[in-house]
């Protein structure tokens, strides 16, 4: 079952609604168990870092969530849940991501209006299963005020005063910081292409 992880901030109902315009079985839950029995997780996030990191741990949903990681089920990060996967972030000093990935979420700074709010385009860094049947430089919507940067799993950037991480792909993790439930049919399609897997 495809398994939308709660937490309390997650943009749950826009990612539910895609979900039903593809016609997917999905549970939503908060429930550790639930989540361990997950065949594939998705985990929205809107909001604050720390807040999301010490909601995954109030909810004791840290280990859960790395089982399957480690376990090769497919998961789906979306906007914060893509930044959750590095070690920390500037947006909230002291709190620990889930360190997947080695590094620092940063934010911008230079002359652009921050937060980074509206559609930009994507531009692929290698073959990535997210994107496939998608054009180069298809556009997709983002919000953040926060940038993960580019690593080894990088598998699309985009830039806004800087290049960053837009699309993350390695092994079974796969995480975007667009909003697919707000990029219509690029983002039905990145959609489509995880549930795929």
């Amino acid at each position: 079952m495809t398994t939308i992880v709660d937490y309390g901030a997650g943009n749950l109902r826009s990612v539910q609604n895609t979900l039903d315009k593809l016609n997917v079985q999905y549970e939503v839950t908060n429930n550790p168990q639930v989540v361990r029995s997950a065949t594939k997780v998705i985990l929205p996030g809107v909001g604050h870092f720390g807040q999301m990191m010490h909601a995954i741990d109030d909810l004791a949903l840290r280990e859960p969530l790395l089982e399957k990681i480690r376990f090769g089920v497919p998961f789906l990060g979306i906007c914060v849940g893509l930044q959750c996967l590095f070690e920390k972030s500037e947006e909230s000093p002291g709190s620990i991501g889930l360190g997947v990935f080695q590094g620092s979420v940063k934010r911008f700074t230079g002359e652009g209006r921050i937060p980074h709010m509206g559609w930009n385009s994507l531009s692929p860094a290698r073959c990535c299963r997210l994107l496939q049947g998608l054009p180069d430089n298809a556009f997709a919507y983002f919000a953040h005020s926060y940038y993960a940067p580019v690593n080894e799993a990088t598998a699309a950037t985009c830039t806004y005063m800087h290049s960053f991480s837009a699309v993350i792909e390695s092994r079974n993790v796969h995480a975007v910081q667009f909003h697919p439930e707000k990029s219509g049919p690029v983002g039905l399609q990145v959609m489509e292409n995880f549930l795929s897997l």
